[in-house]
């Protein structure tokens, strides 16, 4: 994340912290991902924490959070734009993928890792060309 990129999310962390959240919520939604699995992809934190953020309580988000959101929503975006309905895109991440050694993209990233979401996203981009 850029220095300058930084400097608008900490304007206003409580305000970037809620739609961050509110935008990651409703893609895991959408994709159909289980609490326990949301809280990996969000890079572990602890269960009550997890819960509030559901709740809307959330006064900010650490870098790391906050990056790992922000792979998610790339990878949301991508599938949109390389499939023609939102039906297709949302269930490309619980579809086994060669590309993943037959994994799906979701059991892929939840590996935990920050450059699991990253390769993702990067194979997505590649995709698209």
């Amino acid at each position: 994340m850029s220095a300058e990129e930084q400097a608008v999310l900490q304007e206003n962390p409580a305000k970037t912290a809620q739609v961050a959240l509110k935008v990651f919520f409703n893609i895991m939604d959408a994709w159909q991902v289980k609490g326990k699995d949301q809280i990996i992809l969000l890079g572990k934190p602890a269960e009550s924490t997890f819960y509030n953020w559901k709740k809307g309580k959330v006064s900010s988000l650490s870098a790391d959070t906050l990056e790992r959101i922000s792979y998610v929503m790339g990878i949301y975006k991508a599938l949109g734009i390389l499939f023609p309905t939102r039906e297709q895109a949302d269930a490309w991440p619980l579809k086994p993928n060669k590309a993943f050694n037959n994994q799906t993209a979701l059991e892929f990233m939840l590996k935990g890792s920050m450059i699991h979401l990253s390769d993702i996203r990067r194979y997505l981009d590649a995709q698209r060309g």
